[in-house]
Parts: structure tokens; C-alpha cells; sequence
């Protein structure tokens, strides 16, 4: 294998590992309503007779900063979104309407959001261990590569120090983003 070819992939599992982590990010709870906060959340409704996530069921609006409201498609699906907002870990207590049910978002609570910083740094944890994973996989590459004769000694340990360079560079960007989401969750 190229070494160019490897270490874009190498770099291309980093990448979604970090898109993962910021997908991850958005369905944390802050102090604003996002729909993102529960458009993931999954609703089974029995009339389809499936499983099926909310944002695929309703439209989420934010009309007012600590307000969602969820309008339902199919109207008859009403109740079973209801119930799955309110089960979900959220702590959530929907009020369902004629047409759409409203989620209003409360203040977290101080003991709410140093739980949901413990929850940030739990995320990036799992994330660095992707990242190191596909450092792993790089490492390996390189190694492969130079016992099939592709690289010389010293383009492996070049090899493994761009493999690492791209480790650090994705280790900060997570770091960075756990840092940004720790304080947009304690903001009060």
C-alpha cells in the first residue's frame, strides 16, 4: 500500500471519530433548548409497528429560547412521542396540545450540569480511545509496509511520526471541543 493512501485513511477514521464525538455533543442537555436534544430520541410506534426516531415522525421547532415544540406528521402519533420524550434521560416533561405538544426546557439544576460535565468528559474519553485506535491501525500499516519492502526504515519511522502528528493534532481538536461544550453546559 501507498504511504500517502494510508495515511489518509489513517486520518479519515480520525475524522469521523471527531464527527461522531460532535454528534455525540449535541444531544447533551444545556441550558437552551436545541433540537437536536431530542430529535434522535426513539419513539415505537405502534401503528407502524416500529421503532422510528423522533426527527423522522415531527417537525422540531425552538419558538421561544427555553421552548421546543414537536408537530407530529401523522397526528395519531401524538401520544407515543409524548411518552418517549418524557422516558427518555432527559428529564423532560412534555405537554401535549391539539396539534403539537411543547417541551419546555427547565434550568439545569448545579448538580444536573456538573453531571452532564462528567457526561462531556466521558464522551471525549471514549472518543480519544477511537482516535488511538485508528493510531493503532496506522502504526500497523507502517509496519506492514516496511516488512513487505514498500518503505525503507527510516520512511517507517517517518511513517509513524506523521501517524502520530495526526494523532496529537485530532487528540487537541477533542480536547477543544470538550472543553467548549463543558462550558456552554455550565453556563448558567
Amino acid at each position: 500500500m501507498d504511504p500517502e493512501v494510508s495515511l489518509l485513511e489513517t486520518e479519515e477514521k480520525m475524522q469521523k471519530v471527531l464527527e461522531h464525538l460532535v454528534h455525540e455533543f449535541a444531544s447533551v442537555r444545556t441550558g437552551k433548548a436545541s433540537p437536536a436534544l431530542i430529535e434522535n430520541i426513539d419513539v415505537f410506534v405502534h401503528a407502524y409497528g416500529s421503532q422510528m426516531k423522533l426527527k423522522q415522525l415531527a417537525v422540531i421547532s425552538v419558538p421561544e429560547p427555553r421552548m421546543l415544540t414537536v408537530s407530529p406528521f401523522d397526528p395519531s402519533t401524538t401520544q407515543e412521542i409524548e411518552k418517549a420524550i418524557r422516558e427518555s434521560k432527559l428529564g423532560l416533561n412534555p405537554v401535549a396540545g391539539d396539534r403539537s405538544i411543547r417541551v419546555p426546557i427547565p434550568e439545569l439544576s448545579e448538580e444536573r450540569r456538573r453531571e452532564m460535565t462528567k457526561l462531556v468528559k466521558q464522551l471525549g474519553e471514549e472518543a480519544k480511545v477511537g482516535i488511538r485506535a485508528a493510531r493503532k491501525d496506522g502504526m500497523d500499516e507502517a509496519k506492514k509496509m516496511k516488512a513487505d519492502n514498500d518503505l525503507t526504515e527510516d520512511g517507517q519511522k517517518d511513517q509513524e511520526a506523521e501517524v502520530q502528528k495526526l494523532t496529537d493534532r485530532f487528540v487537541k481538536e477533542i480536547d477543544d471541543h470538550v472543553a467548549h461544550k463543558e462550558a456552554e453546559v455550565m453556563k448558567v
